[in-house]
């Protein structure tokens, strides 16, 4: 095996959890290199997993809101750059038509999807000539890792490495020193995985009284009224200025905890080995969630979500772990 093709196009969270699989392939035939094929959105965060040598990526999302001649011509071209090189294995992991078109048009011996009745789009079929195996019973995480290994033939370990190493920041990023951090992540796109303000309230009060300093990051206007709506409500709890991703992963790596809904910087968080606790509201924590004993978990359920009790009960687990706490390791770059 000389040249595999990963295919995972979005989003945030899916295109983290998704790292593993990079390191399994390295373990398993070490002399391969390994390609990705993304959104050019989530280009970034794939080539801080140093696995991965090239990432091949378009403006697909982009060009689908503006319809700009400048975004086609980028799409273009990462065609001829994705067909540069002759795969021995093409992995469509995503399973839509979208990711089925871009396994389609590499150039590769063997083109792996989904069974039909796991694809996320029944017309993405038409672009593989190998299936994976029948979905397992397990996370949508670890499910991806099983239907590679089977595939293809290898065992993987069982904890997962995400193999994440940040580039480092030009500007300085202030990031407070002293008491341990700790990042709420209210906000996300969907109004349905939402968790009440003056919740947030009420966890943010526990932790400050634990010694914590809370901070609270936002991406849109409406969510950094939302932030200061909850700093309102907690004593010295700072509002961060508008951060990029990068600039956001340093500091969730410069933190002793995380605590936020189910979207892709608390997964990311998980994936930097912060202590890490994951609320679901609108999706399935079974399917979705995050779990690793001692260092992260996930509370509440679509429908279900949690209450204060069980968020601080599910912080708790985390703090009380094994796993040393540290927050300070990596964060040289980032915080200057």
């Amino acid at each position: 095996m000389k040249r595999i093709l990963i295919v995972k196009v979005t989003s945030l969270g899916d295109i983290v959890e998704t790292l593993p699989v990079v390191a399994d392939l390295r373990r398993a035939f070490p002399s391969a290199q390994i390609d990705w094929a993304a959104d050019a959105a989530f280009a970034d965060i794939i080539r801080w997993n140093p696995g991965v040598a090239r990432v091949l990526s378009a403006p697909l999302r982009k060009f689908k809101k503006a319809r700009s001649w400048k975004d086609l011509k980028e799409i273009a071209a990462s065609i001829g750059e994705l067909r540069a090189e002759k795969y021995d294995v093409i992995l469509d992991i995503h399973g839509v038509y979208k990711s089925a078109i871009i396994a389609f048009l590499a150039r590769g011996r063997r083109r792996y999807g989904y069974r039909n009745k796991d694809l996320g789009e029944r017309g993405a079929a038409f672009a593989y000539n190998a299936r994976f195996g029948p979905r397992p019973h397990t996370d949508a995480w670890r499910g991806m890792r099983v239907s590679v290994a089977d595939a293809l033939g290898y065992e993987f370990e069982d904890i997962p490495d995400h193999n994440v190493l940040l580039p480092p920041v030009a500007k300085n990023l202030d990031i407070p020193q002293g008491a341990p951090l700790a990042m709420l992540f209210h906000a996300t796109s969907a109004d349905v995985k939402k968790w009440p303000k003056d919740r947030w309230a009420e966890v943010a009060r526990w932790l400050i009284a634990r010694g914590y300093r809370i901070a609270l990051p936002w991406g849109t206007d409406g969510e950094r009224g939302e932030a200061e709506d909850i700093a309102a409500l907690v004593p010295d709890a700072i509002v961060l200025p508008k951060l990029t991703v990068t600039e956001c992963a340093h500091w969730i790596q410069a933190s002793e905890l995380v605590v936020g809904t189910d979207t892709g910087l608390v997964h990311l968080a998980h994936a930097l080995k912060r202590r890490t606790v994951m609320l679901f509201a609108a999706t399935s924590r079974e399917h979705f969630g995050i779990e690793e004993p001692g260092r992260s978990t996930s509370v509440g359920d679509g429908g279900a979500p949690p209450d204060v009790p069980q968020v601080l009960a599910a912080i708790e687990s985390v703090l009380d772990g094994n796993a040393p706490a540290t927050s300070r390791e990596a964060v040289g770059a980032g915080s200057h």
